[in-house]
């Protein structure tokens, strides 16, 4: 089921929604490592990995998943690799806020928190 009130703010283009990808079946792989190539990041396998694995969640929640349980999953996943540490090595400007734009998918509720990597 859809959240209405995320519906609202995608549809008034609230700056939650800016810069991310409005349909998400259109997405390749090959935007992402376009969009990550114009703010100067180049997108490795380990990069590739963790855009699948959001694409994945999304895929499973539909999308209800706040910004700090998804948080918690991507450390948890990533855990044997470094965790945090080593999400906001290949994301500097958040893995939730730079991974899920490459990733073509919406804002997760609860990214307006500056600590989750969003920039104002």
């Amino acid at each position: 089921m859809q959240d209405i009130n995320k519906m609202i703010a995608q549809e008034n283009g609230e700056a939650s929604t800016r810069g991310h990808l409005g349909e998400l079946d259109s997405w390749t792989e090959e935007q992402a490592i376009a969009m990550a190539k114009q703010d100067g990041l180049e997108l490795s396998d380990d990069h590739l990995a963790i855009i699948r694995y959001l694409r994945d969640c999304y895929a499973d929640h539909g999308g209800t998943i706040n910004a700090r349980i998804l948080t918690h999953t991507l450390e948890e996943e990533f855990a044997g690799l470094g965790g945090r540490k080593y999400l906001y090595n290949l994301f500097p400007l958040g893995p939730i806020a730079q991974a899920t734009r490459y990733a073509g998918l919406p804002m997760p509720p609860g990214t307006l928190d500056p600590s989750f990597g969003i920039t104002h």
